[in-house]
């Protein structure tokens, strides 16, 4: 299904959302599920403590591989080829207003081209075409590159976590 408005052109290529195919989600969702526990243990994390949190996410936002309701995976397609993931859903236990960037990606080759500025501004639109009057997100310390991306969109900081090996 393609959601029914593009962003700014590219040397003639249009940005554009589309949810993904379920065959397509039964193979994203482990990989993603997977990638978060690393951040997670990048950021300090236990792996035990990662994995757990991330099957417990895993089962309520996706049980049996299934989007829970609320949850929305799409692809980012650049003229019709993919280009990266964008997942919003309804945050764990916010309000109706809200809706959260679960996940936002732009594959490796694609980087560094403003997709990732674009897709944050693709799911401000989107939130606001479904009812939406805020966005929030998660990004952990180690990711200065995002960090610094919804900085200069102008996200503000709810909550800084900290710690300290000894």
């Amino acid at each position: 299904m393609r959601l029914p408005f593009a962003l700014h052109p590219y040397d003639g290529a249009v940005l554009e959302l589309v949810y993904k195919a379920p065959d397509d989600l039964s193979h994203w969702v482990p990989a993603m599920f997977a990638g978060y526990v690393e951040e997670r243990i990048g950021a300090g994390e236990s792996r035990e403590s990662a994995w757990a949190a991330a099957g417990a996410q895993q089962e309520q936002l996706f049980s049996g591989g299934v989007p829970a309701e609320g949850q929305h995976v799409m692809n980012l397609l650049l003229d019709g080829v993919a280009v990266g993931v964008l997942w919003m859903g309804r945050p764990l236990g916010g309000d109706e207003d809200t809706w959260y960037v679960f996940y936002v990606e732009i594959d490796d080759a694609n980087r560094g081209k403003g997709l990732g500025r674009d897709a944050m501004l693709a799911a401000e639109r989107w939130a606001l075409e479904h009812g939406g009057s805020r966005i929030a997100l998660n990004v952990f310390g180690p990711n200065t590159v995002a960090r610094s991306l919804y900085d200069s969109l102008g996200y503000r900081v709810l909550a800084t976590g900290m710690y300290k090996d000894l």
